[in-house]
């Protein structure tokens, strides 16, 4: 990792111009390197990319210096970028002699053409630059430490406290749960590279980024211009207390939610014991939230002997906000420290050294009364409700990105079902989900199937068995019809008493409704 001085933005237009006329962009990449040795980056592989780039043409050049971090010809630097601004504002340096102490591949960078050097002069990289695709197709790039773009060239191990991470999993779950309607002030909590504001900038009129690390703001501003985004307003501080008093229509944070014993590595550790970081984080948001706004956070929490994880996080939603939490994934404790002691390279360290660090992590679980440990998405809405919805839930299984449309109709759906008692039900009209398809399950050649699943093809991809009532009911939901008329119908073919049938299937539209498998619609014009 560089601790070095960063480079200034001041160019940043020019050496975006470079890039894209390269072709340095996400498409770019995959055409040149292959699917295989593309996916072998995202593993921290760079054999297969370097055999891939052994050419003389520019995107090779910037592949080698920006991505594998290795040193290339100054004159070849020179052919694919504006080096003398890149010199100068410091996103390379010179080295000087054959690969500037690269060893093997100083020999490999010139491999595959003539040596082209005038004075025997290379450049190095001093900050990882990385092609992102935005969701509309922008071409992007996330700036972040050398060798920690998460599954990039050198991995993410290993790296001190001040270190700054590229995008990662969790950064690009985080940016797809999010609502993208417009706003006129988003925050980022805790904003590292600058991902999260570098969504948030194409749908808020005024970004504001926050971080506890200094560099951290450098490199978020480094992203956003280098990205040809506007610039956001950074401020240097801990959770809430760069904007006491603010509040904001959008608030986004991917915050150090990792449960440790200290807090040795900024980037991902909470320091604040046990998850009382995520708890401080979530609970503080309800002051910070403009009415109407949405607040979404990916989080790490305890299980506790002796509590549901269920009633812990419903604890954390702050008065006047609906809430929506889905836990998807519980490690136990041992295989939690095992994750994040890898993370840090602790298992590379002397063996004494490793046990004393595991065992530290599994006393402060013991302290703490702690079996597991769950991760998941956390999403508030300030609704000013008396009466919030708060819905908890554990999904681990796929689900389809992005999903802030699903997050937003999620909450439409749960002021539907607030404002709508049974009776208000059956006189309203839906229409089954366009995504939803019926499943029969039973044996080959039965009349009858076993059972009825409906099952969404996007979003959540939510399965749910219905019995021969709801799956009857769910099939001619077109919208022409009230609930009670179709219920009645059904009542008529099965010969049963339409009273009854009505006073036990609501509870069963309500559900569908809530997972979505039913929308709610107008009623057509008399």
């Amino acid at each position: 990792m560089s601790t070095t001085s960063l480079p200034a933005p001041d160019n940043s237009p020019r050496l975006r111009e470079a890039l894209l006329a390269a072709g340095f962009t996400v498409d770019g990449l995959l055409d040149l390197l292959g699917a295989p040795a593309y996916a072998a980056l995202a593993r921290s592989e760079t054999v297969p990319a370097l055999r891939a780039t052994r050419g003389a043409s520019p995107l090779e050049t910037l592949v080698r210096l920006f991505l594998l971090q290795r040193a290339v010809p100054a004159d070849r630097a020179r052919a694919a970028l504006p080096l003398a601004e890149c010199l100068a504002d410091g996103w390379v340096v010179e080295n000087s002699g054959a690969g500037g102490g690269t060893g093997a591949d100083g020999a490999a960078a010139t491999e595959g053409g003539t040596s082209g050097e005038e004075d025997g002069a290379f450049v190095r990289a001093t900050v990882d630059v990385r092609p992102y695709g935005g969701p509309e197709g922008e071409d992007w790039f996330i700036v972040s430490d050398l060798g920690c773009s998460v599954g990039g060239a050198s991995g993410a191990t290993g790296h001190g406290e001040g270190v700054v991470l590229g995008v990662g999993g969790a950064s690009t779950t985080l940016a797809g749960l999010t609502v993208r309607t417009p706003v006129a002030k988003a925050l980022d909590v805790g904003t590292g590279s600058g991902i999260q504001a570098l969504h948030a900038a194409r749908h808020a009129t005024r970004v504001t980024a926050t971080d506890l690390n200094p560099r951290a703001l450098r490199f978020a501003r480094l992203t956003l211009a280098l990205s040809g985004a506007p610039a956001a307003h950074l401020r240097e501080g801990s959770l809430f207390g760069p904007v006491d008093g603010e509040t904001y229509d959008l608030i986004v944070s991917n915050p150090p939610f990792v449960i440790s014993p200290g807090a040795r590595l900024t980037y991902r550790d909470g320091g604040m014991g046990g998850d009382d970081l995520c708890r401080t984080l979530v609970q503080e948001t309800g002051d910070r939230l403009a009415d109407g706004g949405y607040a979404h956070f990916l989080a790490n929490w305890q299980h506790v002997e002796g509590e549901e994880w269920q009633d812990r996080l419903r604890s954390w939603v702050p008065r006047g906000c609906d809430a929506w939490i889905v836990q998807r994934e519980v490690q136990d404790v041992t295989q939690y420290a095992e994750l994040w002691l890898r993370d840090s390279g602790d298992h590379r360290a002397d063996p004494g050294a490793y046990e004393a660090r595991y065992e530290a992590w599994l006393d402060e679980f013991d302290a703490r009364k702690t079996k597991a440990v769950g991760f998941g998405w956390i999403t508030l809405r300030k609704s000013g409700h008396e009466l919030p919805s708060v819905v908890v839930e554990e999904w681990p299984h796929p689900v389809e990105q992005p999903l802030g449309e699903t997050v937003r109709a999620h909450f439409e759906r749960q002021d539907y079902l607030r404002t709508h008692d049974d009776a208000a039900l059956l006189t309203a009209h839906f229409a089954l989900a366009p995504e939803v398809v019926q499943e029969q399950v039973g044996l080959p050649g039965a009349e009858d199937p076993e059972h009825v699943v409906l099952r969404q093809n996007r979003g959540m991809r939510r399965a749910t068995k219905v019995d021969t009532v709801a799956a009857g009911f769910t099939g001619v939901c077109d919208g022409s019809l009230s609930a009670g008329r179709i219920l009645d119908a059904i009542a008529q073919l099965m010969g049963e008493d339409p009273v009854l049938l009505r006073d036990r299937t609501p509870q069963a539209i309500r559900l569908l409704v809530e997972e979505g498998f039913l929308l709610p619609v107008a009623a057509p014009a008399a």
